[in-house]
């Protein structure tokens, strides 16, 4: 774990890593909003090469109406981001702690409440990966 997120490491394809994550997700209730492929927009906008890395939009419907019920401005900081990456043979898979991206909303216990829910939930999701 970091100061922002979790993760694990694992030992398999990109594209395997891939399909394992989405499960993962989608067990704890997460679907896969948006999908960035950071490796071929520095390609395609700079002309630069880098690692394979995609950032993954991961929202739980049930959470975020509730998030966004307690407070419209939330959706600032939605949705939660997953991010996979190449590191050697290795494939990275991290997850945003929700507590540290809604941090700036510590005195709203109903988005507390959602942030610590989402933060038991992307913990468990990083952990099954490993």
């Amino acid at each position: 774990m970091s100061e922002i997120g979790f993760e694990a490491r694992l030992k398999m394809t990109f594209e395997e890593s891939r399909e394992k994550v989405a499960e993962a997700l989608k067990a704890e209730g997460f679907g896969v909003l948006t999908e960035i492929d950071v490796t071929s927009t520095f390609k395609q906008k700079m002309d630069v090469d880098f690692r394979r890395y995609v950032i993954l939009g991961a929202c739980n419907p049930k959470l975020a109406h509730r998030a966004l019920s307690a407070k419209l401005d939330v959706g600032l900081l939605l949705p939660c981001n997953v991010t996979m990456y190449e590191d050697g043979d290795d494939v990275v898979v991290t997850a945003v702690d929700p507590n540290a991206m809604l941090a700036v909303l510590k005195d709203d216990d109903a988005v507390s409440q959602v942030a610590n829910e989402a933060r038991e939930k992307l913990a468990r999701v990083i952990e099954s990966l490993k």
